[in-house]
C-alpha cells in the first residue's frame, strides 16, 4: 500500500505546478484524478512527441493519475465535477480563487458539499494583499523575488530567468507539504479547510532566507546578499580539459586539499586558513581555487579530491546526467513501455521509506482516458454518460494510439 493509499484528489491543475505537486501525490499512493478541458492540459502539446497530445513535459508531469475531461462552463459538466468533488479528500486548483468563483466551485459552496474536503489553490498572489487578483507565471514570479538581478550581479551584469521552471517546482512541493500537513489535521478533528500556497510570498521566503543578510536587522546592516553565492567565481571550475564542480567548505576539507595539493603556503595564510578568514575573502579563495584547478585534467582532479575526502562531482550536460554511475546503479532513469507512446524514459520516486514503498502506479494518461470510468464510479449511467459525450459536455473514450 502506498503512503496516501485511499486518499481521492480531484486534480483540477494545468501546466507545471500543480501537476508537479499531484503527479507526486500520485505516486505517494493517492487516487488523482485529473479534470482536464475538452483540449487538454496545454503542455500535452509541449514537443517533440510521437503521438499528438502526448509531450515529454506532460509524460513527465502527469503519471499515476487518471484523465476525464469535462467542460465546466456548462452546467451538466460542472455538475459532473461537484459529484467527483463529494466523495474526494482533496481538491487542487491553480487558476486564480475569482475564477473558480467564476465557474460557483468557490470553497464556501464546495464545503458545503464535502466539508472533510482540503481544498488546496496554487496560484500567484495571497488573496490579502492588493496583487490578489493578478495573473502569475513562473517567470515574473523569479522576476518579483530578485532571482534575474542574482544572476545579472554575478554574471555579465543582463538579467536573466533561471533555465528551470523554478518557481512552479518549488511551489509545488511547498504544496505537497501543505497538503499531507492538512490531511493530518482533517484525520484528528475530522474537518477539512481551505489551503493557499501563493507563488509570491513562497518564493519571496525561499530566495530572501539566503539573501536577507543584513536586511534581516533593523535597522539594516547592509543591502542583503550571501556573499558566498554572490561570488562571480562561485561557478564549476576549468580543467586543464574541461570542468570540474568542487566545494572545499569546511576546516577539514581545506587541510584535506592543502594537504593533497601540496599547498602549504596557503595554509598559513590567515585569509585561507580558518572559516571566518575566507567568508571575508571569498572572491579571492575562489579565484584561487580557479587557478590551481586548470592545472590538472578533470579525471586527475577527481581521483585526488575522492581520495582526499573533498566534495567533487562532474558537470553534467542533459545528456550525460543520464550515464552517471550514480543515477544509473540506483535504477534512477528506468525505461519503461508505456501503452500509447511505447519505449519512455521514466524517472523514480526520489525518496524512500522503509515500511510504504512509494512507486508511480501508472503512465500519464491520454487525453479523457478514464473518463467514463470515473463517471461510472460517480454514479453515472450508461445513458448519462452518452448523452453527455453528444452534448460536448466531455469526449468519447480515448483510442489507444498506434
Amino acid at each position: 500500500m502506498g503512503l496516501l493509499e485511499g486518499i481521492k484528489v480531484i486534480d483540477m491543475t494545468s501546466v507545471l505546478m500543480g501537476p508537479y505537486a499531484t503527479q507526486m501525490l500520485g505516486d505517494y499512493g493517492a487516487d488523482v484524478i485529473k479534470v482536464e478541458t475538452l483540449d487538454g492540459d496545454v503542455t500535452r502539446l509541449i514537443g517533440p512527441t510521437r503521438h499528438p497530445g502526448m509531450g515529454p513535459v506532460f509524460l513527465n508531469t502527469n503519471r499515476s493519475k487518471r484523465s476525464i475531461c469535462l467542460d465546466l462552463k456548462q452546467p451538466v459538466g460542472r455538475d459532473a465535477v461537484l459529484r467527483l468533488i463529494a466523495s474526494a479528500d482533496v481538491l487542487v486548483y491553480n487558476v486564480r480563487p475569482q475564477a473558480m468563483a467564476r465557474l460557483q466551485l468557490g470553497y464556501e459552496l464546495v464545503a458545503n458539499i464535502n466539508p472533510r474536503l482540503i481544498y488546496a489553490g496554487v496560484f500567484g498572489f495571497g488573496q490579502d494583499g492588493p496583487y490578489a487578483a493578478k495573473p502569475a507565471y513562473d517567470d515574473l514570479i523569479q522576476g518579483a523575488t530578485a532571482l534575474p538581478a542574482l544572476m545579472a550581479q554575478t554574471g555579465d551584469g543582463i538579467p536573466r530567468y533561471v533555465p528551470n521552471a523554478l518557481v512552479d517546482r518549488i511551489v509545488g512541493l511547498t504544496a505537497v507539504g501543505a497538503i499531507c500537513a492538512s490531511l493530518v489535521h482533517r484525520d484528528r478533528t475530522g474537518r477539512g479547510q481551505r489551503v493557499d500556497i501563493p507563488m509570491f510570498e513562497t518564493m519571496a521566503g525561499f530566495v530572501m532566507g539566503d539573501h536577507m543578510g543584513g536586511l534581516t536587522y533593523e535597522p539594516p546592516l547592509d543591502k542583503g546578499g550571501y556573499a558566498r553565492h554572490l561570488s562571480r567565481d562561485r561557478r564549476p571550475y576549468k580543467t586543464s580539459d574541461g570542468y570540474i564542480c568542487v566545494i572545499v567548505y569546511n576546516d577539514k576539507q581545506w587541510e584535506n586539499f592543502f594537504k593533497a595539493t601540496g599547498r602549504d603556503d596557503l595554509r598559513k595564510d590567515p585569509k585561507l586558513a580558518t572559516f571566518a578568514g575566507r567568508a571575508a575573502n571569498i572572491d579571492m579563495v575562489y579565484a584561487e581555487l580557479a587557478r590551481i584547478f586548470e592545472t590538472r585534467t578533470t579525471e586527475e582532479w577527481r581521483e585526488l579530491l575522492t581520495e582526499a575526502d573533498v566534495p567533487v562531482m562532474p558537470m553534467h550536460d542533459l545528456e550525460s546526467m543520464l550515464q552517471d554511475p550514480h543515477l544509473v546503479a540506483t535504477g534512477y532513469f528506468p525505461v519503461v513501455t508505456h501503452p500509447s507512446e511505447g519505449a519512455i524514459r521514466n524517472m523514480k520516486v526520489s525518496a524512500s521509506w522503509s515500511e510504504t514503498p512509494a512507486e508511480p502506479v501508472r503512465l500519464a494518461p491520454r487525453l479523457n482516458e478514464h473518463g467514463a470510468e470515473i463517471l461510472r464510479e460517480a454514479g453515472f449511467s450508461a445513458d448519462e454518460i452518452a448523452a453527455m459525450v453528444r452534448d460536448g459536455v466531455t469526449k468519447a473514450a480515448a483510442a489507444a494510439a498506434s
